[in-house]
């Protein structure tokens, strides 16, 4: 077996011991439901310096292929976890990621995901500004994104387009960042970087159709990411925080 091997960004960190949890959760769960597209990659050898994995030969994606991963994604949204969360922190790219269980969607995600990332930016002007929105509308935002989960889902948690591959017969998940939450949390990041194919979202919402409250889930839901990329990486991701902020005040009124 031909193998690809990743190598630790921060030495002697847990970073790749929890990149191959999360590639093992998301395992189990597949072969619990009998889900066969998408696969995970082997994991040959994993210690705290390096990560092993069978090297996967890329190849364009078919409409068909496409169509299994709407299918197979919505198979493995559709099974109940225990609680919203996982046992222990993991990261979301290059920066940590706070876990821990709750029985309550909207305050997991309103204070391990935006608050935060809100704590974790350098601007102190742009810190405050954020902040002080995100505590006006807290309670708001906690009951709205209450009202519209379904399940604890098993989340890849960092689903764009550069951690499915696709080889000449068969579907990969890569780079996972787990947890449990609400599916539509993993839709909308696969829209964040110029979504997937037609295909692909026909195929999930035949199973598992998108909520009327989607839309502005969307915009709540990437502010995440555009939070976390604006953290690494800077400026250009400001205006997605923007945006993403401007859809708490819509909670308000809901």
């Amino acid at each position: 077996m031909q193998s690809f091997v990743k190598q630790n960004p921060e030495p002697g960190s847990d970073r790749l011991l929890r990149e191959a949890e999360g590639l093992f959760l998301l395992e189990r769960a597949l072969s619990s439901a009998g889900i066969t597209v998408p696969q995970i990659p082997t994991r040959i050898r994993v210690d705290r310096d390096r990560l092993e994995l069978e090297r996967i030969e890329m190849h364009p994606a078919s409409r068909e292929q496409m169509r299994s991963l709407g299918e197979g994604l919505a198979r493995l949204h559709s099974q109940p976890g225990q609680a919203y969360g996982l046992e222990r922190d993991n990261y979301i790219g290059l920066s940590p990621q706070r876990n821990g269980w709750s029985d309550n969607w909207g305050e997991f995600f309103a204070d391990r995901r935006l608050a935060f990332q809100i704590a974790r930016i350098e601007s102190s002007e742009v810190r405050h500004r954020y902040d002080t929105h995100f505590k006006r509308c807290r309670d708001s935002l906690i009951a709205f994104l209450n009202r519209g989960v379904q399940i604890p889902s098993l989340l890849h948690g960092d689903l764009w387009s550069g951690n499915v591959l696709f080889d000449r017969q068969d579907v990969w998940l890569i780079d996972p960042a787990v947890y449990f939450g609400d599916a539509e949390i993993d839709l909308a990041m696969t829209e964040m970087f110029g979504g997937f194919s037609p295909a692909f979202y026909a195929a999930y919402e035949a199973l598992r159709p998108r909520s009327p409250e989607y839309p502005l889930k969307r915009r709540i839901y990437n502010l995440y990411h555009y939070l976390n990329h604006y953290n690494l990486f800077d400026g250009s991701y400001l205006s997605g925080c923007e945006e993403g902020v401007s859809a708490l005040d819509e909670t308000l009124y809901r």
